[in-house]
């Protein structure tokens, strides 16, 4: 099968194309022939050798990807509620290497869940480590609660695309940040406010916030500190590496936790359902061939990427 693997950490340049076998799988295993897969920050992050990178770096050969969405093949004697022809999506076995970058995956069938009717397979991969990240992250320490004030920062991203999407549903009150230039994408997605961070600092314009949700780290989570009611929650998600977030926010009487996405299939089911029902949706900015992989590394690496970069097979 036709798989893409990563030859050194560094540029685009690493990723390079490779005929390897399809996968074998075990008993609690379905194999998967992929329709599309997505990548995020962490892909470019660990491309570079930064990420999940000192996890896997022994792996050889090394071959990134964790969001699919495509059919399953075959199923492994122990699995059930699966079968050959199933469509499924899924984030499969982050933090180590999914190995989503290639024509065939293997993966737990307790990482599964079944690709909703009428959503593509485009908007199903994109709809797995981002969306995953941002449910998690509001239901995990401290669920956010009705009425809430929660801001979430790089609201027009991959993950805060679905968070904004996510908290509305959890009918929270949404402070959102972005450029200016995606302010009427982000108040489509049901922003309640709106702040160009590149206009004024965000602390200046909001505060009494009961949940912030960090996507962008360092300086990001002082300032929302700034803004944030005593008891209220901060979760910050970038690489889920951040130790300072905590011992900051709890001095200030502020629940802090850093936070990394797992794969969880209860979760995914309940992703489905919110697609199916129009609750959520997957903004694919920008697709490319499978073979474009270095392309796609690119454009998200430029931080202009609106929603999810997609690949398709």
């Amino acid at each position: 099968m036709k798989a893409i693997i990563l030859k050194d950490f560094g540029g685009v340049e690493n990723l390079v194309p490779a005929e390897i076998p399809v996968p074998t799988i075990a008993a609690d295993e379905v194999l998967v022939k992929l329709k599309a897969i997505s990548i995020n920050p962490v892909d470019v992050k660990t491309r570079s050798g930064k990420g999940v990178a000192g996890l896997i770096k022994e792996e050889s050969p090394i071959i990134l990807g964790w969001d699919i969405s495509g059919e399953i093949t075959e199923v492994g004697a122990d699995v059930t509620g699966f079968k050959p022809g199933d469509e499924v999506f899924a984030m499969i076995d982050f933090p180590k290497t999914g190995k989503a970058y290639a024509e065939y995956v293997k993966a737990k069938a307790y990482e599964l869940a079944l690709k909703p009717a009428g959503v593509s397979h485009e908007e199903a991969a994109a709809a797995t480590l981002a969306a995953l990240t941002a449910w998690q992250a509001f239901h995990t320490n401290a669920p956010v609660k009705p009425g809430d004030r929660v801001l979430i920062h790089a609201a027009s991203g991959g993950v805060g695309h679905y968070a904004v999407q996510i908290a509305k549903y959890l009918n929270a009150y949404v402070i959102a940040t972005s450029s200016a230039a995606n302010r009427d994408f982000v108040l489509g997605l049901g922003a309640d406010e709106h702040i160009d961070y590149k206009a004024q600092p965000f602390e200046t314009a909001t505060g009494n916030i009961d949940f912030v949700l960090d996507t962008i780290g360092g300086e990001y989570i002082d300032r929302s500190l700034q803004v944030m009611k005593k008891g209220g929650t901060i979760i910050s998600i970038v690489s889920g590496m951040n130790e300072t977030v905590t011992p900051k926010a709890n001095a200030l009487g502020i629940n802090g936790h850093n936070t990394r996405v797992k794969p969880n299939a209860e979760n995914m089911s309940t992703i489905a359902g919110l697609l199916q029902k129009g609750i959520i949706k997957s903004h694919v900015s920008k697709v490319f061939p499978f073979e474009q992989m270095a392309d796609a590394h690119l454009q998200l690496e430029s931080g202009r990427t609106v929603g999810k970069v997609v690949l398709v097979f």
